[in-house]
């Protein structure tokens, strides 16, 4: 189980938004000072020696903070900066691979989209948290299938995990989904784009 309380506003980076270790490392620490819980390092590119760098610094940043710093569906990565764990999607490597790699105390997240049989199997398989998504039209991906909001409520009433929710919130949309029944919510855009970070961490951490 993990030692870090999985509750609040959980930042998800941006290559495009932060295009250089400087803004990345800013933007995290503005989020960080801003109430964010949980941090998730998301890279799709194949740029290897970026990725070990960024990763290897925003752990020591999260690390100040005492904030778990998770790695996107990158196991290996995750084990070579020393991240708390990593948020795997259902095309992304095995739990089963993550946990032997990670060990007992890593955090394990699972993309369940807007399945209650997909969360049952990363329940059954011993996830830490389970993601479901997207709830609203995502600038992160525009092309994310649907999930209805009776979701949240359904996965609350017969899973003892903490959920996270996924998928275009903001700030105006965050109140309504911690209603539901989630205990996270995922942001990249709303949070990251925002011309002062801190202050935007702030309003979606005091929705909890």
């Amino acid at each position: 189980m993990s030692r870090f309380t999985l509750r609040g506003l959980y930042a998800i980076t941006d290559s495009t938004l932060m295009n250089d270790d400087d803004t990345l490392l800013s933007h995290v620490e503005q989020a960080l000072k801003g109430g964010a819980s949980i941090v998730q390092y998301r890279d799709k590119s194949a740029d290897t020696e970026r990725r070990q760098r960024q990763a290897s610094a925003l752990n020591q940043l999260c690390q100040h903070y005492h904030i778990p710093l998770l790695i996107n569906d990158d196991i290996e990565l995750a084990q070579a900066c020393g991240a708390a764990g990593v948020h795997l999607g259902q095309s992304d490597g095995s739990h089963a691979a993550a946990r032997a790699r990670l060990g007992p105390d890593a955090i394990i997240g699972i993309t369940c989209h807007d399945s209650l049989e997909l969360a049952e199997q990363a329940h059954a398989d011993g996830a830490d948290y389970i993601a479901f998504g997207a709830f609203f039209p995502s600038k992160t991906k525009p092309d994310a299938k649907p999930a209805p909001m009776t979701i949240l409520a359904q996965a609350r009433s017969r899973f003892a995990l903490p959920i996270v929710a996924i998928g275009g919130i903001s700030v105006d949309n965050a109140g309504q989904i911690i209603d539901a029944g989630a205990d996270m919510t995922a942001v990249v855009h709303a949070l990251f784009a925002a011309d002062d970070i801190t202050t935007r961490a702030q309003q979606f951490t005091n929705q909890f």
